[in-house]
């Protein structure tokens, strides 16, 4: 028998794996690909972290659809940021019933834990995503960690697993998980806390600020991820990096949407809108050219896409603050 299990990656679906794996049953973890689970592309840890719990692992990218269906019209609405919990969980259930013939999976397991989450971890908020996930009738989701709290499942019931040896943690404590990691001897798994950049109010911000002037597309999903954002007059939107980091990340934006910005001394990379007027793409060189290694009293000839654009720096970075959506 086989189970699909949701897995972030995290401490609570490392163990909700191991737990299934332990009574004989195959698990293949499935993390769904949103586009918002941070800066880094972790795929490789990841799946090392789903060998270690028991689990082979499948990547599914639904970053297209998530942004058509889920981000800005979320049934249950936000939680304290641009974060669409419940109906989040609630779509990825649907995923993965919907590759459950595919991988011959009887049913579906994840990391959940009752009150953990003040969104979607609430008793009555579970309850909701199963209704998003059309799993009321069939109880086809089973939360290994905190079974023993809520009614039994399917495959207790069936006596595909047996409910005796889940588990019936609550609450914000991980005291018991960081007891069990000690007793599987595991050595990498991520730490308490992290998650998802939605539920974090410096990106919320940006989107927010972002669909104001434009749609919102995959690229920018990490656009938004890296870089100081200023928006100038006539609305073209610039983004300069602030460090390797942030070069690297921006270079990996690839949209027609916008164009680069390059220097002719040491500095960051640097983008801004492919449909900027004039004034705006000179404001953008000067923007780019302020922060790198230049000197206000000296004029650098920029390129903003196959334009040429001479121009000097502002006299001080106070200056080009003021053209900061955040920093």
């Amino acid at each position: 028998m086989r189970a699909i299990s949701l897995f972030s990656g995290g401490l609570d679906s490392m163990i909700a794996i191991k737990l299934i794996a332990d009574q004989g049953i195959d698990v293949t973890a499935i993390h769904i690909k949103t586009g918002f689970g941070g800066t880094k592309d972790i795929t490789d840890i990841l799946q090392s972290r789903a060998k270690m719990a028991g689990a082979d692992f499948k990547v599914i990218d639904v970053r297209e659809e998530y942004l058509q269906k889920i981000l800005f019209d979320p049934k249950y609405g936000y939680g304290k940021n641009f974060n669409p919990c419940i109906d989040c969980h609630g779509y990825m259930f649907r995923v993965a019933k919907g590759i459950m013939k595919e991988l011959g999976a009887s049913f579906i397991v994840t990391g959940e834990v009752v009150g953990q989450r003040p969104m979607s971890q609430r008793a009555d908020a579970l309850k909701q995503v199963s209704n998003l996930a059309e799993d009321k009738e069939d109880k086809l989701i089973l939360r290994p960690m905190c079974a023993k709290l809520l009614e039994p499942t399917t495959p207790e019931i069936e006596g595909w697993v047996d409910r005796e040896k889940l588990l019936d943690i609550s609450g914000r404590s991980r005291e018991r998980q960081l007891a069990l990691v000690e007793e599987f001897g595991w050595e990498e798994y991520e730490s308490p806390g992290g998650g998802c950049l939605l539920t974090e109010a410096h990106y919320s911000d940006r989107i927010r600020e972002f669909i104001k002037h434009d749609d919102f597309a995959v690229s920018d999903i990490d656009l938004l991820k890296f870089g100081r954002h200023f928006r100038l007059p006539d609305g073209a939107k610039v983004v300069v990096g602030r460090n390797q980091e942030d070069n690297e990340g921006l270079q990996r934006v690839h949209s027609d949407k916008y164009i680069t910005i390059k220097l002719p001394i040491g500095g960051p990379f640097s983008l801004i809108s492919a449909n900027a007027t004039d004034s705006d793409k000179a404001l953008g060189a000067k923007l780019a050219i302020t922060y790198a290694k230049s000197s206000p009293n000296e004029s650098y000839n920029v390129l903003v896409g196959d334009e040429t654009i001479s121009i000097a720096p502002f006299a001080t970075k106070q200056e080009a603050q003021a053209y900061f959506f955040n920093a």
